[in-house]
């Protein structure tokens, strides 16, 4: 070993300048996974201070580094992972307060440094022959637990955590069974594992394989990988407040959130922040619940934050013990002024024994307890706002739907979500953008309460033109009769668009596409109906309707009577034969719509869809015909749709809707009530093919030519036809070119 040392290059600073940002991490993906900081970052996992790292993928670096706050950095793995695990405060991994375990923790990592100067199967037999001796009576090389010497050891036989390179460590070692022993249950740590997943999938275009563990599927098309993310590994959770229904934006976080946690097999939570009980009700918290089975997703759990009520009250009184925090009863409006001069309170230096007694004088409620709120003593100089001593509890007399009259003061979202993310073990909190700013809140909130940290990943929310996604400004919508309910058709909700066809899994690789987005986005709803077109045509049955009032009659004289009840045999789907066949009533007498009769001459022939050609030989009055079993379908111009005038047809209602709004996007000052739509929603009245009846509520069909629609309410009889809504499919312009009631050509 001394050899090696001595042989070992010494043209490597341990500290150098660079444009590094503190605590910046520059990683080379094109560097063997041994030359990554893999041990700097398990001593970062173990220490809990991986979420302080800002790691970057960097082509040009040529070695490892990691920046310090006076601009300076450091150089190399073991220097970088000495200074993260001093800088934690958390000594163990170093060896613990005793010299003589930090006297051996060094001796194992100068050990370690010194065996690069070996090949790789050097390396591995001569780490194997003296783990054979060390470990006889241990399980890690000092102490009780994985200290930074273990760490060490394992990086200088190649890090060998992923499937194939732990194989190949393993062979080679095949004669030392404490050796392997040891190998095994180090590639097995978290740790090692997330900080090997961080390394290898810096690039963002690959990931580790770990043994024992199913590949993981790839990716969808637009959506990235989780840092540091590993099968069996991941929590991810869904906070809605229980005070409205879901709507499309909420669908794409929740969306997101269930594909990381089917995806890595691990766990979704759907938590109810249900923290303000003068806005949340039970009956938006079954909604949700609803609108989550509506939209395919399966939580593994479900919580409720009031449900750690008492727990963050004791976080909070924790806080006040450290001076961490104080109690202020200035006004609302003062208290937003001094924050944005950035004064502090006149409280602000309140002694913890004041505080407390305050604090529980806000949580027995009354008239004095409603004049404080708890406020979190961080920074009043901070150019992040949401550091400038935020208010972290707040009195509310008003009863909570689940707990009742029991509390009297309510945590904040702000300080309960950190709390309860990092109790129930969630892993990757999902946070669209317009939190970022709120980011450095919650890592502070954990940190001063010595809570695991939950890395945060965000993404962007997304708009759409010509909509409003307000619960506050919806519910006016819905108040004022604009729209018959939380699921009118023509409202964002997830039950408002179910209901006017969307399709669940078009919605979700629509939202996939979008995921790794962090650019807000004002979005046109055409986009996401003509993705949602793509998917329901797989599966959407072909029937044929002619207008109750505007049609005109073809009686083709060679054609059976309708006596007869003569059928023909027609696809389900011309491009899906997997959907069957079905019959069409086919008479002497059928309807035509009367814009397609406009222009038609004798001699002409004519195609009706799924049936023949017919040849034109009167055109006053009602139109003459005679089919022509060996017409060409490909030379004739007008392909038209068409009924059998039977007694059997079905009577069916046709509704179509518009945007609420007439404005694209409501800017700063704008009163979206200035910008009501008055013409959102049409019906029309048709007379549809027989088969119409066989149909069930949800059924998307097509009607040739006119569009695709959701059956919303089934045939009962003629007095209760069936309803059918359109479903957009983001074309200016209607298919066939008939035209629709609200303008659409």
């Amino acid at each position: 070993p001394a050899a090696a040392a001595a042989a070992a290059p010494k043209s490597i600073p341990l500290r150098s300048t660079c444009k590094l940002q503190p605590l910046q991490v520059a990683i080379n993906p094109n560097l063997p996974l041994h030359e990554r900081p893999v041990v700097a970052l398990t001593v970062a996992i173990l220490t809990n201070t991986i979420i302080d790292l800002n790691i970057t993928s960097d082509h040009m670096s040529r070695h490892t580094a990691l920046g310090l706050q006076d601009g300076g950095a450091v150089v190399g793995d073991m220097a970088m992972a000495r200074y993260l695990a001093r800088r934690s405060g958390k000594m163990d991994i170093l060896g613990g307060a005793s010299p003589d375990a930090q006297a051996a923790v060094d001796a194992w990592v100068d050990y370690a440094k010194s065996l690069y100067a070996l090949d790789e199967s050097q390396r591995i037999r001569a780490v194997s022959m003296t783990l054979e001796n060390a470990l006889q009576k241990s399980t890690y090389l000092v102490g009780c637990t994985v200290t930074m010497a273990d760490i060490a050891v394992f990086g200088a036989l190649g890090f060998p955590s992923e499937g194939s390179t732990l194989h190949k460590t393993l062979g080679q070692a095949a004669a030392f069974d404490t050796a392997r022993r040891w190998i095994s249950m180090m590639a097995a740590s978290s740790a090692v594992r997330e900080a090997t997943q961080i390394c290898v999938s810096i690039a963002g275009n690959v990931e580790a394989s770990f043994d024992g563990e199913d590949a993981l599927e790839p990716l969808a098309e637009g959506m990235n990988y989780l840092e540091g993310a590993t099968s069996g590994r991941v929590v991810t959770r869904f906070p809605p407040e229980p005070s409205g229904y879901l709507h499309i934006g909420h669908a794409k976080a929740v969306l997101l959130n269930d594909y990381y946690a089917r995806r890595y097999k691990g766990r979704l939570i759907v938590r109810f922040d249900d923290t303000n009980p003068s806005k949340e009700k039970e009956e938006f918290q079954q909604a949700i619940v609803e609108d989550l089975g509506k939209l395919g997703v399966k939580p593994d759990v479900i919580t409720f934050t009031s449900d750690y009520f008492e727990t963050i009250r004791g976080y909070a009184e924790y806080l006040i013990q450290h001076g961490l925090a104080f109690m202020d009863d200035t006004p609302q409006e003062q208290m937003k002024e001094e924050r944005m001069k950035r004064q502090n309170s006149k409280h602000r230096d309140q002694a913890a024994d004041e505080c407390m007694n305050l604090f529980k004088t806000m949580c027995k409620g009354g008239e004095e307890g409603a004049k404080w709120c708890l406020r979190a003593k961080i920074d009043m100089q901070s150019v992040n706002g949401t550091m400038r001593d935020p208010v972290l509890f707040r009195s509310n007399d008003t009863p909570h739907h689940r707990s009742g009259s029991k509390f009297k003061a309510y945590p904040t979202y702000d300080l309960a979500c950190p709390i309860v993310d990092s109790i129930e073990g969630v892993t990757h909190a999902l946070r669209t953008t317009e939190y970022n700013d709120r980011d450095e809140q919650y890592q502070w909130i954990q940190s001063a309460l010595g809570l695991r940290r939950v890395r945060i990943h965000a993404f962007a929310r997304m708009n759409f033109m010509n909509t409003e996604l307000s619960k506050r400004k919806l519910a006016w919508f819905v108040d004022n009769g604009y729209v018959t309910g939380w699921d009118d058709p023509r409202f964002p909700t997830v039950r408002g668009v179910v209901r006017r066809g969307m399709n669940i899994l078009a919605l979700r690789n629509f939202m996939y596409s979008q995921g790794a987005s962090r650019r807000i986005v004002n979005m046109e709803m055409n986009k996401f109906w003509a993705e949602n077109k793509k998917e329901i045509d797989k599966t959407a049955k072909r029937f044929m309707a002619i207008d109750k009032e505007q049609h005109v009659k073809l009686v083709i004289t060679n054609a059976p009577e309708e006596k007869d009840n003569a059928l023909l045999s027609s696809d389900c789907h011309p491009k899906n034969p997997s959907l069957g066949k079905r019959v069409v009533r086919i008479a002497k007498e059928v309807l035509l719509e009367s814009v397609d009769a406009e222009g038609i001459e004798i001699g002409e022939e004519i195609v009706l869809i799924r049936w023949g050609v017919v040849k034109i030989t009167k055109v006053d009055g009602d139109l003459e015909g005679t089919f022509n079993p060996d017409g060409d379908v490909r030379a004739a111009k007008k392909k038209l749709s068409w009924i059998a005038n039977v007694s059997n047809t079905t009577p069916c209602v046709l509704t179509e809707f518009d945007n609420l709004l007439t404005k694209e996007k409501m800017e700063e000052g704008d009163n979206y009530q200035d910008h009501i739509n008055p013409n959102t929603l049409a019906s029309s009245q048709v007379i549809g093919d027989p088969a119409l009846k066989t149909l069930q509520e949800h059924d998307i069909i097509q009607l040739e030519r006119r569009g695709y629609y959701r059956v919303d309410r089934p045939y009962v009889n003629n007095d209760k036809p069936i309803c059918l809504y359109m479903v957009p499919d983001g074309r200016t312009k209607s298919m066939g070119g008939l035209a629709s009631k609200l303008g659409k050509k």
